[in-house]
């Protein structure tokens, strides 16, 4: 059994040669129960999970900012194995795998809840791992450069993976510059 609690260091700072996070320990962890576990949180297992594609908008906020703000994200309410007797379905992942050219400025925000890892150029940008209450952190990529290994004008991959896994409640904000994740014009 876990318990309910902020954990970072679940994974490896960089990114699995599969594009997935990598447990970074021998066994259960004070929030995991051990890697045969975190390994099916973002991998198609018959039986365990299933896929399923949602769409997150992120709206123009101005000052070249886009976000998308939901303090009650339950987007997966009656798919999969259905809410398991909950009043929603808490048990659920999410990733997203885009690119982006690195410009210099750029920032990436989130405030949520429970785990969240941010990997760009497969190294770990973001760390909020853990059950827990909504967190926020802010990855100003200017301040990380060195350690992601970027340079503006390149492109890079941007990996982000979450886990909703206690049945309290469900926050997830994204508020960002970086223009992969805005918008289309037009």
């Amino acid at each position: 059994e876990y318990k309910i609690k902020s954990e970072k260091g679940l994974v490896e700072v960089d990114l699995g040669a599969d594009n997935k996070p990598v447990y970074a320990s021998d066994g259960a962890t004070e929030s995991t129960t051990g890697k045969a576990n975190f390994d099916q949180w973002y991998r198609d297992v018959a039986g365990v999970n299933a896929p399923f594609l949602i769409d997150i908008a992120l709206k123009n906020t101005g000052g070249g900012f886009y976000s998308y703000d939901n303090p009650a994200f339950f987007v997966l309410d009656g798919m999969g194995f259905g809410n398991e007797g909950n009043e929603h379905n808490y048990h659920f992942t999410l990733e997203l795998h885009t690119e982006f050219v690195y410009h210099g400025g750029e920032v990436f925000k989130f405030r949520g809840d429970d785990d969240l890892f941010v990997f760009i150029n497969k190294k770990l940008a973001m760390d909020l791992g853990g059950v827990h209450g909504p967190q926020e952190a802010e990855a100003v990529l200017d301040d990380l450069a060195g350690q992601l290994g970027i340079l503006p004008g390149g492109t890079y991959q941007l990996d982000f993976f979450f886990a909703e896994r206690h049945t309290k409640e469900s926050n997830f904000r994204i508020e960002t510059t970086i223009e992969c994740l805005s918008p289309p014009v037009g």
